[in-house]
């Protein structure tokens, strides 16, 4: 009797995670959000890798990207060959060397073999501007749009504290750019003429140069609660204000608000997805992490007019997890989890993916967030550590569901697929 019970034992908890972790080993990813680095010349600097730039920044490392994270070792060997096991000085200048090298033979395709080296695909670049090396099809863009929602004096804000200050001074130069990019040089004097002459010509000036969506960063900038105001209300803010003094903060969010929804309307009007920085903490010790509630979305994703526009939660609202879970249900919110990969280790990711894939797997996208950093872990280091950090939580999570009966491996194996590449075609009806 005893025989038999541990034979339908056996038999009824099969071991999983060989078929699913080579099944995910061999999936040539789509990441959905980075900022890699353009090739550069000599003595030349890429300043575009975000609209909002970190120098003077204080910045709070979490441990899975502090500088000793033994973890570099092996994305040092990976890339370049490295031959050591520790983190000497000598032995990094050794690496920094054999880097320069491998980009100098690369060239151009330096940044398509760096996503060789990692297994991807497609990356899906959140810049300013894209760059030699960054091009199409194994690099797309994502430009930023924050810079249009703040046509006023920002004084008021920047006043508040000192990341506000450096960033809102990010975003005007934006603007200013937009603008003459737009041929203005200085704003409008009414709403509707800063609309026609500044903000659409610069999203369809984006989709010609081949956005495939837009996105904000406004969690670093203002609270995520954006209203529903009348265009008269945002038009006598803006006639009011535009030129002439600091706006009181009530009167210049009706603006900002009303700019928000119409810039999403108009950006899903053109097939462009809606990308939003939602996470429960950035760079900076300033951050309003409650302000960066995906729920405080729930009314912009509710709103009729938008229903056109896909939404993407970029780093997947972390941590508040089941609330992105509920939201995901809504037909037009889409998750990743960029930016975990780099937050949590492998098994605390699987835990939160675990929650995302038990909802709804199909709205659910891999992402890096690989961003540039000192030369020894930058963009590089990070897409082939963070990828490897995604691979192993999925197959976690995975392998957790089937061993509770959730699902079958051929099922999960099928949601590996669409998370780490399936979703993103879909989404963005790019060529398989």
């Amino acid at each position: 009797m005893l025989t038999s019970f541990l034979v339908l034992l056996a038999t009824a908890q099969p071991v999983t995670g060989s078929r699913i972790a080579t099944a995910v080993a061999q999936i040539k990813a789509i990441d959905n959000h980075a900022h890699p680095l353009r090739v550069t010349a000599d003595g030349e600097t890429d300043t575009e890798a975000d609209a909002l730039t970190v120098d003077g920044i204080e910045l709070n490392a979490p441990l899975p990207i502090r500088p000793d994270n033994p973890e570099l070792v092996h994305a040092w060997r990976a890339l370049y060959g490295y031959g050591h096991t520790d983190m000497s000085p000598a032995h990094v200048n050794e690496l920094l060397a054999a880097k320069q090298r491998v980009m100098a033979r690369e060239g151009n395709h330096y940044p398509a073999w760096v996503l060789d080296k990692a297994g991807i695909d497609t990356m899906i670049a959140n810049r300013v501007a894209m760059g030699r090396g960054l091009t199409p099809p194994r690099f797309r863009w994502v430009s930023f749009v924050d810079a249009l929602l703040f046509p006023l004096n920002n004084g008021g804000a920047r006043s508040l504290n000192p990341e506000y200050d450096h960033f809102y001074r990010d975003e005007e130069r934006l603007l200013l750019r937009y603008a003459k990019d737009s041929g203005q040089t200085t704003l409008p004097s009414r709403l509707k003429e800063y609309l026609a002459r500044i903000v659409l010509p610069t999203l369809d000036r984006q989709k010609r140069e081949g956005v495939l969506a837009v996105k904000f960063e406004a969690g670093y900038l203002r609270k995520l609660d954006f209203g529903n105001p009348s265009e008269e209300e945002a038009e006598r803010v803006y006639a009011h204000w535009v030129g002439d003094g600091v706006p009181p903060a009530d009167e210049y969010k009706l603006l900002q608000d009303y700019l928000f929804r119409r810039i999403a309307r108009e950006a899903g009007a053109r097939g462009l997805a809606v990308h939003i920085h939602v996470i429960g903490g950035g760079v900076g010790s300033y951050y309003d992490v409650g302000g960066s509630n995906p729920v405080l979305l729930d009314s912009v994703f509710n709103d009729p007019t938008l229903r056109g526009t896909k939404f993407v939660l970029i780093h997947g609202g972390y941590p508040w997890t089941r609330e992105v879970a509920s939201l995901l249900g809504k037909p037009n919110v889409y998750a990743d989890f960029s930016a975990q990969t780099f937050l949590l280790y492998p098994r605390a990711l699987s835990n939160s993916l675990r929650v995302l894939l038990e909802a709804f797997p199909e709205k659910v996208l891999f992402g890096t967030d690989a961003s540039p950093g000192p030369p020894e872990m930058s963009w590089e280091e990070q897409t082939w550590m963070t990828t490897r950090t995604a691979r192993r939580a999925l197959v976690l999570a995975l392998n957790g569901m089937v061993d509770d009966g959730e699902i079958t491996q051929t099922q999960a194996i099928a949601i590996a697929k669409m998370v780490l590449r399936e979703n993103a075609i879909a989404l963005y009806h790019l060529a398989p």
